[in-house]
């Protein structure tokens, strides 16, 4: 078990943890919780020996390997594949070993390490590999690029990939979901499901939270407190605390007051004195409760729409991309059309990469269409959020100036008044961002844009960087905007309580998800392997009555490049197929040569002890290599056979 006894952390001048303790028993899935800056973070760094406490203890079993996230992925010229392989250091070391053991001609050291790299699942490493970056978004020709090669998220992909293959009892994440879309979130929340150790999540994704977690760890007023139960059932208990201890506070000051009243009308009498000094005494002593704010969440909302066109916007045969810095056309998605109706709201679902992004950027008017027309109604006005807004702000400027350049008649009054609204009260509606967190800066970004009152809203990814209570704050604002939302998020509270239609791009389609949340996870778990190597499969079912309206000519190129695509998918999978058949008989031929070998009598004579261990040795090795091939035969065999399905 973990072990947390009056743990004290100061960071620079800022208590983080002031003698609390705390029990986590082996096997639960741990979320820590609490404001930002409360010492989330840091509570992580001091599992995984980044830093110590300044007083108190942690204790955990001194033979547990701890696995979490590297911040820094370098820039190696190595595989991909092979740096989330490095995760394994029992693999490495075990692999040194038997390539020193090799270079010094020592067989029975190398027959040792060779056993070695068996017990420690070597010979099925690149299997398991292989499936971390499937399952967090790579294809298959990804993993064989260089590090290097990817950009910032994609190395913390890598990162979180090398983290979930060390062999650990403890695991420690922190917002891994930051750099995921949906698809792989949900990947990596199947995957947690089965994990066996104990499992400490930093998110800020009350559904990653709810999904993963069976203890709630909340930090608050220095102190670790432990709920049991995921983060919805912490909520509700803490709701119920909160309301007693405003309960509480209340007769609190009730008795103060009784008392107060008591001392002020009797300490100027003399048969009453005594009984005054008590009352005084009693108050002295007295542990102040603090007050509750039950109406302490962040809220915020949007202007009402007063009128909007219908339909918003109407994009015919639009062909949505970005020109390159060669002059040559990117193609994302080449033939859009679609009505946005007013008073919709649309989640768009896809994987990254295929084109979410790129469909609301051309939907805002921040990258032009590359063919086709798009036609605005009257009247629209658009706000649109993106993944980079907070990059535009200005960093020496204040809330006040920036919401000052969009209103310069308006009233300083009003305008701080609206930025309170935002938690931007009294001086911090004056001080330089530069400072602030990226929520904040979020937090202001998204003011910005409320105060423009749009009617149709785009926003991609506007919950990167918001904490829990303020993705609150947005959910009930957005769930109240009485315009037309279009929204990119892999927070599914989110698009549970704001959108209502469902829109999957993939495949360089545009096309209605008929179905929930729920139904798109068992949709992406289901098809998860096709997903990764070739795309999302189109929804044949689903979409029928698109298959069914098209003529005969039309179906049969549908027909073929399906076909296409069915041959491109298997290929590389019979290729292995065959070298692992040709691999399953030389190991299968060795065999019978050694059985043969170990079955006469004279290798066992003292003069070949030698020959004896070297042909044991080899015997070992060809037995294990022979059970992973044919594992892996099976696997791919598998998936081969899948791709009819």
């Amino acid at each position: 078990m973990i072990r947390f006894e009056n743990l004290t952390i100061v960071r620079g001048t800022k208590l983080l943890f002031k003698d609390t303790s705390i029990v986590i028993n082996p096997g639960e899935s741990v979320g820590l919780v609490g404001a930002n800056g409360a010492g989330k973070s840091s509570l992580l760094g001091l599992m995984h020996s980044q830093m110590h406490p300044d007083s108190g203890d942690v204790f955990f079993p001194n033979n547990w390997r701890i696995a979490y996230v590297r911040q820094e992925t370098p820039t190696f010229e190595r595989t991909a594949l092979e740096y989330v392989l490095d995760g394994d250091s029992n693999l490495r070391k075990t692999q040194a070993q038997i390539a020193d053991a090799q270079a010094r001609g020592d067989g029975y050291q190398e027959a040792n390490a060779h056993i070695a790299f068996a017990d420690a699942n070597g010979y099925s490493a690149p299997a398991r590999g292989q499936s971390l970056l499937l399952g967090l978004g790579f294809t298959l020709a990804q993993s064989e690029l260089p590090v290097s090669s990817f950009s910032g998220g994609w190395r913390m992909r890598l990162n979180l990939a090398q983290a979930l293959m060390c062999p650990s009892e403890l695991l420690l994440l922190d917002e891994p979901t930051n750099h995921l879309d949906l698809d792989a979130i949900i990947w990596l929340e199947d995957w947690l499901s089965r994990y066996t150790g104990t499992l400490f999540i930093v998110s800020h994704d009350r559904e990653f939270l709810d999904s993963v977690c069976n203890v709630i760890l909340h930090i608050e007023n220095h102190k670790l407190k432990r709920y049991g139960g995921n983060y919805s059932q912490f909520e509700i208990l803490r709701e119920h605390e909160l309301a007693l201890e405003q309960s509480t506070f209340e007769k609190q000051q009730a008795t103060i007051a009784h008392l107060e009243s008591f001392i002020t009308r009797f300490k100027a009498k003399a048969t009453k004195a005594t009984q005054a000094k008590s009352r005084v005494r009693a108050l002295r002593k007295m542990e102040r409760i603090s007050p509750r704010d039950l109406n302490s969440l962040l809220v915020f909302n949007f202007h009402s729409v007063n009128s909007a066109p219908n339909p918003m916007l109407v994009l015919n045969s639009v062909c949505c991309g970005y020109k390159l810095d060669s002059g040559r056309e990117q193609v994302i998605l080449p033939r859009v059309t679609l009505s946005v109706q007013k008073d919709k709201r649309i989640a768009l679902l896809g994987a990254n990469g295929q084109g979410k992004s790129t469909l609301i950027k051309t939907l805002a008017g921040y990258l032009p269409p590359l063919a086709g027309n798009i036609t605005q109604g009257k009247g629209l006005k658009i706000g649109y959020f993106s993944q980079h807004q907070i990059e535009t702000l200005e960093n020496d400027n204040s809330p006040l100036q920036h919401l000052q350049r969009l209103a310069p008649d308006a009233h300083e009054q009003e305008l701080r008044d609206f930025l309170g609204g935002f938690n931007f009260r009294s001086t911090m509606a004056m001080e330089i961002i530069k400072s602030f967190s990226g929520g904040e800066k979020a937090r202001l970004a998204l003011a910005l844009i409320i105060w423009q009152k749009p009617n149709l809203l785009l926003l991609d990814e506007p919950t990167n960087h918001l904490d829990l209570e303020t993705r609150q704050a947005l959910i009930m604002a957005i769930s109240q905007f009485n315009g037309t939302l279009i929204i990119v998020s892999h927070d599914r509270d989110l698009l549970r309580g704001t959108t209502d239609e469902f829109l999957l791009i993939a495949d360089s389609r545009v096309q209605p998800f008929n179905g929930d949340l729920d139904d798109y996870r068992n949709w992406l778990l289901k098809n998860l392997a096709d997903q990764r190597t070739a795309g999302h499969k189109k929804e044949r079912d689903t979409q029928g009555s698109i298959t069914s309206n098209i003529n005969r000519q039309t179906k049969k190129r549908i027909d073929a490049k399906e076909r296409h695509r069915l041959t491109q998918l298997r290929k590389p999978l019979q290729i292995k197929i065959e070298s692992l058949e040709k691999a399953m008989v030389l190991l299968n031929k060795e065999k019978i040569k050694l059985d043969a070998l170990l079955a006469d009598k004279t290798l066992y004579e003292p003069s070949k002890k030698i020959a004896l261990m070297d042909s044991l040795k080899r015997h070992s090795e060809v037995k294990f290599q022979l059970a992973e091939t044919e594992s892996s035969w099976l696997t791919v065999q598998e998936a081969f056979e899948k791709i009819d399905c």
